[in-house]
């Protein structure tokens, strides 16, 4: 549910920009404490505590991975075992068809391809990649987000939001700038 602006055109959100990674955090978390909670950050680089400021607490990307690991050495098991003891049972030394410790090697492959698999589909998956349009993309300096530029978004989705007192507040923070975001 966006707000609707005057000329007909829906607001995504607003955009502040900031200068060092410092003055993001400090934005994220006070726009936080708020009670913001639509609301995402943008950086050219990883830094430590942002996603805390923003509420992102949980990732389900490990586990992800251990489900996929665990059906990839299930699923490598299984496979040895049918084709040792079920579709071509082959007596050799007198050792029995299921040997399960012959099966290690390929059980252990199965779990590392499978897992790795899992970690990549699921990091696209959550992360809503590949993404070839976004509102955001709209506003001119958010190319910056990738080289040297910091930018809190919050939406216009935000219960809390207000077109002028969110603007406000943002350039209340000491934003370089703050611009609306269109749909």
């Amino acid at each position: 549910m966006a707000a609707e602006r005057t000329d007909n055109t829906a607001l995504y959100g607003m955009l502040a920009e900031f200068d060092t990674p410092e003055e993001l955090v400090a934005a994220a978390q006070k726009a936080y404490a708020a009670g913001y909670r639509k609301l995402d950050a943008y950086s050219p680089f990883p830094v430590h505590g942002l996603a805390e400021a923003v509420g992102f607490h949980s990732n389900r990307l490990p586990l992800i991975v251990l489900i996929c690991g665990l059906l990839g050495a299930a699923g490598g098991m299984l496979m040895e075992y049918y084709a040792s003891a079920v579709s071509y049972p082959l007596n050799v030394g007198g050792k029995p068809f299921n040997s399960w410790p012959a099966f290690v090697p390929v059980a252990f492959e199965t779990t590392i391809l499978l897992a790795a698999f899992g970690a990549v589909f699921g990091m696209l998956a959550l992360n809503g990649l590949p993404q070839p349009y976004h509102p955001l993309f709209n506003a001119k300096r958010f190319v910056l987000a990738s080289r040297n530029r910091f930018f809190l978004c919050i939406e216009a989705a935000d219960p809390k939001f207000d077109r002028a007192g969110t603007r406000r507040f943002l350039e209340g923070l000491e934003a370089h700038d703050v611009v609306e975001v269109e749909e």
